[in-house]
């Protein structure tokens, strides 16, 4: 079955999560996404608050920029996360968004590079391995490094990814890839393909076995001037000329937008609401308990 979730944006203040996070969770809805956008909200605060409010959706960070995070400390919140809550939490990595890390004093030369070391470190960190790294590695500097609080069971460790490179190197280095509302149905087909090539140059089993997982985001709109919300999203992103992104309308045309998606290698869909929404609330009501019944 196709996991169906929605996004708190994180245009909403933080102090409106507590409401939205209950509604998902005593909802149909299987997942509530936030992001760690700068300088909005931080991706473990609010994932951990989620957690501590809900007792069955799952929780998942889309994602957290590398360059911002020493992987040891990702690690030990990874961690932390899982130990409390277990199996809820789903946690993404990625390069963030380079001007922002700019902004910070955090961005590399070669972030492509950076994100493989992490990942690298991060999964085996949370495998519960002491990890030191040595004078190949450019950026992930760890010295006989163990956590004395790892995961009791496996925790899956996804990455964001767009371009061809990051995309092998998901399927390389990560357990699952996170797509963005960018992503048409033909751009998931390629992305899974180029998933394959990278998990079978890293001798990580054969295409189509199912065990690395692609969440994609839909940008979604619904009620009055749905498909004008939408098409100023797309415009404001400088989207506006590609077919077949995002959707507009009611559950029925949002079903079908989750199903072509699913077709194409999706595992899970994650509505996405305009900047704009004026209803977060009935957003997530709206996924839950009409859109959810239509996605098989």
């Amino acid at each position: 079955m196709t996991a169906l979730g929605a996004v708190f944006r994180p245009q909403l203040p933080p102090e409106r999560l507590r409401d939205i996070a209950r509604l998902a969770d005593e909802s149909a809805l299987d997942e509530l996404w936030l992001w760690e956008d700068c300088f909005r909200e931080g991706g473990v605060s609010t994932a951990a608050a989620a957690l501590a409010w809900t007792e069955r959706v799952k929780i998942g960070v889309g994602l957290l920029p590398v360059p911002l995070r020493n992987v040891a400390i990702t690690a030990m919140e990874i961690a932390s996360l899982d130990r409390m809550f277990p199996g809820r939490a789903v946690v993404g990595v990625g390069h963030g968004v380079q001007d922002w890390m700019g902004q910070v004093g955090a961005r590399v030369e070669s972030p492509v590079t950076l994100l493989r070391e992490h990942l690298v470190a991060l999964r085996a960190l949370l495998r519960g391995e002491r990890v030191t790294t040595d004078e190949r590695w450019r950026y992930v500097r760890l010295d006989d490094v163990g956590l004395d609080w790892a995961p009791t069971a496996p925790v899956p460790v996804l990455a964001g990814a767009t371009g061809p490179r990051t995309l092998r190197l998901t399927g390389e280095a990560a357990d699952g890839t996170i797509l963005t509302a960018s992503t048409t149905a033909d751009g998931v087909r390629r992305a899974r393909q180029l998933i394959d090539e990278g998990r079978e140059s890293a001798g990580r089993g054969d295409r189509g076995t199912g065990t690395h997982r692609v969440v994609v985001y839909l940008l979604t709109a619904t009620g009055p001037d749905a498909a004008r919300r939408l098409r100023a999203e797309l415009a404001d992103e400088g989207l506006q000329d590609v077919p077949d992104l995002g959707v507009a309308g009611d559950a029925g045309a949002v079903a079908k937008a989750v199903q072509r998606l699913a077709e194409a290698g999706a595992d899970a869909v994650i509505l996405q609401p305009t900047g704009d929404e004026p209803d977060p609330e009935g957003f997530v009501r709206f996924a839950a308990e009409e859109v959810r019944p239509l996605v098989p």
